[in-house]
């Protein structure tokens, strides 16, 4: 299955030093990267100032998942072998998941899933909902 970019400009919010956005590929409402400005691989990359803004911003999304999405779990993933560069995925778990499990193992079945099955509009506008709900929460940070 050939990936597409679906969510281009759904940004939620540009910091000093990082983006947090719609993972553009995957059409699951919620799920969001954070990525640094700057080409890094790790975490021990991050000069002492990132390291605090990236520990505030996780906590802030988070939290904005949980009271403005309604979101109540969420996966943590970094991975260093991408050619990508650093990037923290927040993948939510949403009910509709349940079939699929709840071990790591059950998260590369729902993406396929979601990029099979959940290709249409109302899909598409409950992300860009979010996301607009999340910049809103996002706003002062």
């Amino acid at each position: 299955m050939e990936d597409k970019i679906l969510f281009p400009n759904e940004n939620i919010i540009t910091t000093k030093y990082f983006n947090v956005h719609q993972d553009w590929e995957v059409p699951i409402p919620g799920f969001f990267i954070i990525a640094p400005l700057r080409k890094l691989i790790s975490v021990d990359q991050f000069t002492d100032e990132e390291a605090t803004e990236f520990i505030s911003l996780i906590r802030k999304v988070r939290k904005g998942m949980r009271e403005i999405l309604k979101i109540e779990e969420v996966y943590f993933f970094q991975n260093e072998d991408t050619e990508h560069g650093f990037h923290l995925w927040i993948f939510p778990r949403h009910e509709w998941m349940e079939e699929f499990g709840r071990k790591i193992q059950s998260v590369r079945p729902i993406m396929n899933y979601a990029k099979k099955n959940m290709l249409n509009d109302d899909v598409f506008r409950k992300v860009k909902e979010d996301v607009k709900k999340m910049k809103e929460f996002m706003y002062d940070f």
